[in-house]
């Protein structure tokens, strides 16, 4: 335990929505708190569509920042449209759905600038006498009694201490983007808002929920529409393909969305043409930027080490079918920071209890994860079939539940 002449120190690495949720009710909590980007570039201006669970909005209130109407968008229920562009099914399930921008803004503006920074690449921790250190690219270095990895897919922190935890790719990708709802037809509008809709072709599965728009407005009129297309590639050919920019550079398994070819989009879209409903065709021919994520799996054997602890995709990745991304992340910190509170900030003893507390909870998701899956990356069970049915994707798609 720290000395009580001081305030015990947190080094977060990751300045995203995992890191800046940690920081934040950290920092509540009278700890010492710094954040360490790897991007030299500000985050403002990345994300998409996210959907919302009860646990997320107890993190952000937590944290003091005001849960109302502008948080999100609220859906009415779920539909199933068919490739004619036929309404095939219907639940009224009333959820909230957000953006990553509408979430980071206000998360980063509740965090202090100065303990902010960009441009920090972790390349190793170490320990201390009583404590832990990072030691960054830049020839930089810091110390505290508590590290937190909140870097994501592709960890450093985890790479540091579990090198064997690599991500297993699914076999699949997800086109998204985001288009100003203005900018649809009316009777595109007329029958994808305020719905979160499916639209499901052999072994693919498009969904799309109307979010805030490009200024986080959350009002009428001023919104956009967000869409997840998943598409097998094979991980051998299609992939490398994907991920080959205009210099015919090859990217690992992911592009930045201004390198991928005009043409892959251009495949894409007449894909969206061929397979899609005309609402969805419509609305991938509409946005303006698409980009594409690799889809994997992630679970880590172990989530914390004596003074240092994973959180959110740094610890375990799901596949988005569950929607719990980003509530799962927000959920980590909130119970790393109440371990912390229950210990008196004895770091150690409170790892032992987040180990324990989430470690399963996380496997519950990435299993939960890979059976809403297992039918796009063509695993042809029954009950890999039965999920990818109008009513099953309706009910068990980014549904709000508990995990073992």
């Amino acid at each position: 335990m720290p000395p009580p002449s001081r305030r015990p120190r947190a080094l977060v690495i990751g300045g995203s929505l995992a890191g800046l949720c940690a920081a934040n009710l950290l920092l509540r909590q009278g700890w010492d708190v710094e954040v360490f980007e790897q991007s030299a570039e500000k985050l403002e201006g990345r994300g998409a569509g996210i959907i919302t669970h009860p646990g997320l909005f107890d993190v952000i209130r937590a944290v003091g920042i005001p849960v109302d109407e502008t948080i999100g968008v609220a859906i009415e229920g779920r539909i199933v449209i068919d490739r004619n562009g036929a309404l095939i099914g219907r639940l009224s399930l009333p959820q909230v759905v957000s953006t990553w921008g509408r979430l980071y803004v206000p998360l980063k503006a509740a965090f202090p600038a100065e303990r902010y920074h960009l441009g920090y690449a972790l390349e190793r921790v170490s320990h201390t006498a009583g404590g832990i250190a990072a030691h960054f690219a830049n020839d930089d270095s810091a110390r505290g009694d508590l590290l937190i990895g909140a870097d994501g897919l592709r960890s450093a922190v985890r790479g540091c201490l579990l090198p064997e935890a690599q991500p297993v790719y699914a076999g699949y990708v997800a086109w998204r983007g985001l288009v100003d709802e203005n900018a649809l037809s009316a009777a595109t509008h007329r029958d994808l808002i305020p719905q979160l809709g499916f639209c499901l072709p052999p072994r693919e599965h498009m969904t799309g929920y109307p979010v805030a728009g490009f200024t986080h407005s959350t009002r009428a009129g001023e919104r956009c529409y967000n869409f997840v297309w998943y598409r097998a590639a094979d991980e051998a050919r299609e992939l490398p393909r994907l991920c080959t920019d205009a210099r015919d550079r090859v990217h690992d398994k992911a592009i930045p969305p201004p390198l991928i070819r005009a043409e892959v989009v251009s495949d894409m879209r007449r894909a969206a043409a061929d397979l899609l409903s005309p609402q969805y065709a419509e609305v991938v021919n509409k946005t303006r930027q698409p980009f594409f994520q690799a889809i994997f799996d992630l679970e880590s054997p172990r989530i914390a080490f004596d003074r240092v602890a994973l959180i959110g995709d740094a610890a375990f990745v799901a596949r988005p079918h569950c929607g719990m991304g980003t509530t799962k992340a927000a959920c980590d910190a909130m119970c790393l920071a109440q371990v912390l509170r229950d210990a008196n900030d004895d770091v150690p003893v409170a790892l032992a209890h987040y180990q324990a507390g989430r470690a399963r909870y996380g496997a519950g998701v990435v299993a939960h994860g890979r059976e809403l899956g297992a039918h796009l990356q063509g695993i042809d069970t029954p009950e890999a079939t039965h999920h990818h049915t109008p009513e099953a994707v309706m009910r068990k798609i980014a549904i709000t539940r508990d995990y073992p």
